[in-house]
């Protein structure tokens, strides 16, 4: 017996297909002299087109064609079906009960075991489905050979669809590709038009700086002629001379600080919003100068607000989140406050900073104020000191620790304010936020932390 099973299994292994692991059908051998399914060999060598190579060894076919069918393997084949199936029954007709000393001639569908006719008398199997052994395993051949058949349907139509994923009928790759070659041009021609403006009106601002000091020293050479004037002569000219004088310095300030002009980048906002940040507010670290409200999220000044230099009103409060890596971007509502202060602050730096800012040391800080009805941003430290339009809705921040970044955007404009570089962090960096000073006579304004999925637009703006 245990030789006859060796025989059996020694005789399916030549005949059974590697690829489907089931008996041959319409078999082909290769060159090297392996043996498939037909159609197993053939949907192979589609899918590792154009390499036609055996699946067994991988020696790739010189011809590249499916071989014909191995007419005497086919009917190797289907003697060893017939005499596996033989001596299957015979062997089942063998298969006794250990407990009743009978052959197994029953099955129980819901036990799934194999029965003498005096186990399925039994109590335990008094109710269940019983099948003779033949009639049940038919029954499970046909449905076996049911799924197989599926199977292979399936498989022939994912075929198909890698065939066309390889080869698609829309070619998404160039189309995309297309459409991100077209925005790199747009965003070119827009910085060209963006620089090209900086450049016009860098020229334009020297242009009004030259044509002040010119109006100054033709007012000196009047005054200056004036001054040799007989008494009565002096007297008739000199109020209106100093009327003029008073209303060229008065615009002295305006001529002499620069405007800062927004210069709108497409998508910036939308790309600084990948580092979006929650933040909230530590009432902890808040003085005595401001009140932090109890949702952690808005901080206002209080009326005692106390102001000892204009460099040195930090009073304000910290954020709980410190950040020691990577890149982050908060937005602030600063609608209600006329003047304020954003930024961040750190204890330590890798060298010493030559400029003393008092309690505000290794702070960087940009600062809104408001003088004789306009606005003005000035950053701490830094060079900027530009007038504005008009105040600010709302501001974005954006730090980056790894390369020592740190930049303010107009939000509603979509445009840089300014950008500090190369910032030597060495330990924690936590934002500030200091909502005053408030101006004398009004009342005072919230600060607030925007939520990570708000956004700014003009009619928003517009609305407030």
């Amino acid at each position: 017996m245990a030789a006859t099973v060796k025989f059996l299994k020694d005789l399916q292994s030549e005949i059974t297909c590697s690829i489907c692991r089931g008996y041959f059908c319409e078999p082909v051998t290769t060159g090297c002299g392996h043996s498939f399914c037909q159609a197993c060999l053939s949907s192979s060598w589609r899918l590792s087109a154009p390499d036609f190579s055996c699946p067994e060894c991988r020696q790739v076919s010189q011809d590249g064609e499916i071989p014909l069918v191995n007419m005497r393997l086919a009917e190797l084949t289907e003697f060893g079906k017939e005499l596996s199936s033989k001596i299957l029954q015979s062997t089942e007709g063998q298969s006794q009960c250990v407990t009743h000393k009978k052959l197994f001639k029953l099955f129980c569908d819901e036990d799934q075991t194999a029965l003498c006719v005096t186990c399925c008398e039994t109590p335990e199997h008094g109710t269940h489905t019983i099948f003779p052994v033949q009639e049940a395993a038919h029954k499970y051949r046909k449905e076996l050979e049911h799924i197989r058949s599926d199977l292979g349907k399936h498989l022939e139509e994912d075929e198909q669809l890698l065939a066309q994923v390889k080869r698609p009928a829309v070619d998404w790759y160039w189309l995309i590709r297309g459409e991100f070659h077209k925005l790199h041009l747009l965003l070119m021609e827009e910085e060209n038009r963006c620089l090209e403006r900086i450049r016009q009106e860098e020229k334009a601002s020297q242009d009004r700086l030259y044509q002040y000091m010119q109006s100054l020293q033709d007012l000196m050479q009047e005054l200056q002629e004036v001054g040799h004037q007989a008494n009565l002569d002096l007297l008739q000219d000199a109020r209106q001379l100093l009327e003029r004088s008073e209303a060229v310095l008065a615009q002295r300030l305006k001529a002499v600080t620069p405007e800062l002009t927004e210069y709108p980048i497409p998508g910036l906002i939308e790309m600084l919003n990948r580092f979006r940040v929650d933040l909230t507010l530590d009432p902890q670290s808040a003085d005595s100068c401001v009140s932090v409200s109890g949702d952690l999220k808005s901080v206002k000044a209080e009326e005692d607000w106390s102001e000892e230099t204009e460099d040195s009103s930090c009073h304000g409060v910290l954020a709980v989140q410190a950040f020691r890596s990577g890149s982050q971007y908060w937005e602030v509502d600063v609608t209600q406050l006329p003047q304020w202060i954003l930024g961040i602050y750190t204890p330590y730096l890798r060298r010493k900073r030559t400029r003393n800012m008092d309690s505000c040391d290794f702070a960087f800080l940009l600062r809104c104020v408001k003088k004789e009805g306009d606005y003005y941003l000035r950053t701490y430290p830094g060079p900027l000191d530009h007038r504005m339009k008009g105040p600010l809705p709302r501001v974005g921040v954006y730090l980056d620790y790894s390369s020592g970044t740190l930049a303010f955007y107009n939000v509603l404009q979509s445009s840089l304010i300014y950008k500090f570089h190369s910032i030597p962090f060495t330990a924690p960096v936590t934002p500030i936020f200091s909502p005053g000073p408030p101006l004398p006579g009004t009342k005072p304004g919230s600060m607030t932390l925007c939520p990570v999925d708000s956004h700014l637009c003009a009619c928003c703006c517009s609305s407030q």
